[in-house]
């Protein structure tokens, strides 16, 4: 039979998860196709794009690890959250996947713009329209990746709950993350509702990125020690033993 892993060792490997993931999605994001997108100059973008074609695809494979990661992220609280909540630890798992889910239908937003700009099947359209069309899929690339938020947002709001009254992670963690879940989710609306707002709400974000980075290394460098909740009281695993 093969042994499985303690529940410390699970939480360590699932910071070690999500640090990757983190590092992933701000490589992609941030640090390679933040300097390569103009908005409202399609010509600057594509030009850029084009110049650093092998950078604009790395940022795609680093997009694929960061939503392989998330996968992996939402088997794994699954696992440690279930003795704790199977509702809330189910929630978090389900909105975390349908996130990934959208997320992963989302590269093909990347996929087409970098072919209109680099593909000679497209070699009959003038450039000007091979340019505006590849900022489009370019920005509902960014729509779309806004509206996978609003479900991890529902997924982190369920995991800082659960953490909160379960988990020996300091307090000003959770609340970190459960506020981040609202940072989520209003700038996912602001996107849809009030676009031109967007850009006055980005260092917003953060918020999420000290949280989320605050409990990738927490759960890396000490693990997770979960009580039992029931009936609204936390429960020690040693009292539930005589109980």
């Amino acid at each position: 039979t093969v042994s499985q892993p303690s529940s410390q060792a699970l939480a360590r490997i699932t910071g070690v998860i999500y640090l990757i993931l983190i590092v992933a999605g701000i490589y992609g994001s941030v640090v390679v196709r933040a300097n390569l997108i103009f908005p409202g100059d399609a010509t600057t973008t594509a030009q850029q794009n084009m110049s650093a074609e092998g950078s604009f695809r790395i940022s795609i494979v680093s997009d694929l690890t960061m939503i392989v990661a998330d996968v992996a992220l939402a088997v794994l609280f699954f696992v440690l959250l279930k003795q704790v909540s199977y509702v809330l630890a189910l929630v978090t798992t389900l909105f975390r996947l349908t996130q990934a889910s959208i997320l992963g239908l989302n590269l093909l937003n990347l996929t087409l713009a970098l072919n209109l700009l680099t593909s000679s099947d497209v070699a009959e359209l003038a450039d000007s329209q091979r340019h505006s069309l590849a900022m489009l899929f370019l920005t509902a690339q960014g729509i779309g990746y806004d509206l996978g938020l609003v479900f991890f947002a529902v997924s982190l709001m369920a995991l800082g709950y659960v953490l909160l009254r379960s988990s020996r992670i300091p307090k000003l963690i959770i609340a970190a993350l459960i506020l981040s879940a609202g940072v989520y989710l209003v700038g996912s609306l602001i996107t849809i509702l009030v676009p031109n707002l967007r850009s006055m709400f980005e260092v917003a974000y953060l918020l999420p990125f000290v949280a989320e980075l605050a409990l990738a290394g927490w759960l890396t460098v000490r693990g997770l020690r979960l009580s039992e909740v029931s009936d609204g009281n936390v429960i020690n695993p040693q009292q539930k033993r005589y109980a």
